[in-house]
């Protein structure tokens, strides 16, 4: 399914808050209530988008992510089948870059990141493996790059609308993944049922959990102003024109936090991550078009403190996966 103008306008609504209410999505792009709730069903029954609840890693005990590149002898999808096996793999792709994979673990801690990185060096193939410690993840995943002027309200029919979100703030702080927020089993649960449907219904979570409706609410405000989850709209990339996909390894001068706090405020940046080892920062770069890629990257050399760059282009995704096992 292609989107149209309004398709596109409405997706951006709710790739900034899964949860917006259909009076606020009709407020934002000028049309009626119903107009905008025949919209949203259309885009989320034909596939095209998912709303779903990001849980950040910090929430459910992971401490340690780093990411890794594969130096392969002969063809790299086995190596890259092997990675994608792993229950700690968030993303593995085989690239055109100097490595033939690359892949993102996220684990519990060092011990179990030294036992990943010894089944790697195992798989077919490969010769070695180089390393990128990640200390401080500033843009997840399809996270927001900007704080939020409040907390994300309901969602369907009828329900409390989000307030807007600034068209310009700060990056936001995102804790270091060694700081997690204290989460219950209810909460646990909330987490789960939102990473199914991040457009799920106060009444329906109140459901499930056995809470009031308005306990069930302030939990899941709670969750998304402490920025433990963040509901967002994840789209098809043929739907949007996205054909590009890049991978990018920074050397900076001074601090990576810094520069990754910069590097993340540039449009096409859909991930950032400060750390050490092969790089200081690593990066993810989307684009409709060769011409929208050459321009971030060129953007990225530009960054104040970037004295080297190297990229690799995704040739096959082979696993993306940012969902935690969480109970539902």
């Amino acid at each position: 399914m292609k989107l149209d103008a309004f398709d596109a306008a409405l997706v951006r609504e709710l790739q900034q808050d899964g949860r917006a209410s259909y009076q606020r999505l009709a407020e934002s792009l000028g049309v009626s209530r119903e107009a905008a709730r025949a919209r949203v069903h259309r885009l989320l029954e034909s596939g095209t988008v998912r709303v779903v609840g990001i849980v950040r890693p910090w929430v459910v005990g992971v401490g340690a992510v780093a990411h890794v590149s594969l130096d392969v002898e002969g063809p790299g999808r086995p190596a890259a089948e092997v990675a994608a096996a792993r229950p700690a793999s968030s993303f593995v792709s085989c690239t055109a870059g100097a490595r033939a994979v690359v892949a993102e673990l996220r684990v519990a801690d060092e011990a179990a990141l030294e036992r990943e990185f010894a089944v790697l060096r195992s798989a077919p193939g490969v010769r070695g493996i180089e390393v990128f410690r990640c200390t401080r993840l500033v843009r997840d995943a399809y996270s927001p790059a900007t704080d939020p002027a409040g907390a994300p309200e309901a969602d369907t029919d009828g329900a409390p609308h989000a307030p807007v979100v600034p068209v310009a703030p700060a990056v936001t702080a995102a804790p270091s993944v060694e700081r997690p927020p204290a989460v219950d089993e209810v909460d646990r649960t909330l987490l789960g049922l939102l990473q199914a449907d991040g457009r799920a219904s106060f009444a329906a979570l109140a459901e499930r959990v056995g809470l009031s409706q308005p306990a069930t609410r302030a939990r899941v405000l709670r969750l998304l102003q402490s920025g433990a989850v963040h509901v967002t709209g994840l789209v098809d990339s043929r739907a949007v024109g996205v054909r590009e996909a890049v991978g990018v390894g920074l050397t900076v001068r001074g601090g990576a936090s810094a520069a990754a706090a910069t590097v993340a405020r540039l449009p096409g940046i859909n991930y950032v991550a400060a750390g050490y080892g092969r790089f200081d920062v690593v990066c993810g770069v989307d684009a409709s078009d060769r011409p929208a890629l050459l321009a971030t990257l060129d953007a990225l050399r530009a960054s104040a403190g970037v004295v080297r760059l190297e990229s690799w282009y995704h040739l096959e995704i082979v696993k993306e996966s940012y969902t935690y096992d969480l109970p539902l």
